[in-house]
């Protein structure tokens, strides 16, 4: 049974959010099939922000999709070019939630841009679920694999630690992306707002 948002609620903590950020961007990081854009949507839509998914971005720039920057280019490349586009998004989209890819902080470059000019968000997942999410698309490179679930576990155990460096870090879980969505924009007012408590 899905929880009936208290949009009265919503709306104040999303104010909170707004006053309180200081014209810096919302970074949503985590591993594929966390729900990083369609939940990010959410959110801008919450917050009246801009949403911008940093792998469009990147194969705006490239001219080329994901899957053929990886064939042609290699992981190296395409990584350079993730952490390019993200610090100028950093610096362009001030009033917009980011979307990043699953990789995209393991940089030490982008982990200190976004820590210096953002405001990052871990959407975390637990593997068994990320999977079930991935495997309806054949979209991913990474998990090309003749065991794709092991692929994603060493992902998953290689990355979480590093993840845990967001600045605070909200559970996906099986709810509505709106549900999610006014978590996250919950525990920014928290984060942000810390000395007045939302009902």
């Amino acid at each position: 049974m899905p929880v009936e948002l208290d949009s009265t609620v919503v709306q104040r903590n999303a104010e909170r959010v707004n006053t309180h950020r200081a014209g810096k961007p919302i970074v949503i990081i985590g591993m594929m099939g966390a729900g990083k854009s369609t939940v990010g949507k959410r959110v801008a839509h919450f917050l009246n922000l801009d949403f911008v998914d940093s792998d469009d971005e990147i194969e705006l720039a490239a001219g080329m999709p994901i899957p053929d920057i990886f064939e042609t280019h290699g992981e190296e490349e395409f990584r350079a070019g993730e952490t390019r586009v993200i610090a100028r998004l950093l610096r362009t989209r001030r009033d917009a939630i980011i979307s990043t890819g699953g990789g995209a902080f393991m940089d030490a470059t982008t982990r200190k841009n976004i820590a210096q000019h953002g405001i990052c968000v871990w959407l975390k997942a637990d593997v068994e679920l990320l999977f079930e999410r991935v495997s309806r698309r054949n979209t991913r490179p990474l998990l090309h694999t003749p065991d794709p679930f092991g692929t994603l576990k060493a992902l998953v155990d290689q990355r979480y630690p590093t993840y845990a460096e967001a600045d605070l870090t909200v559970m996906s879980h099986e709810a509505t992306h709106e549900q999610i969505a006014s978590e996250i924009i919950e525990a920014l007012a928290e984060h942000l707002d810390p000395n007045k408590k939302s009902d």
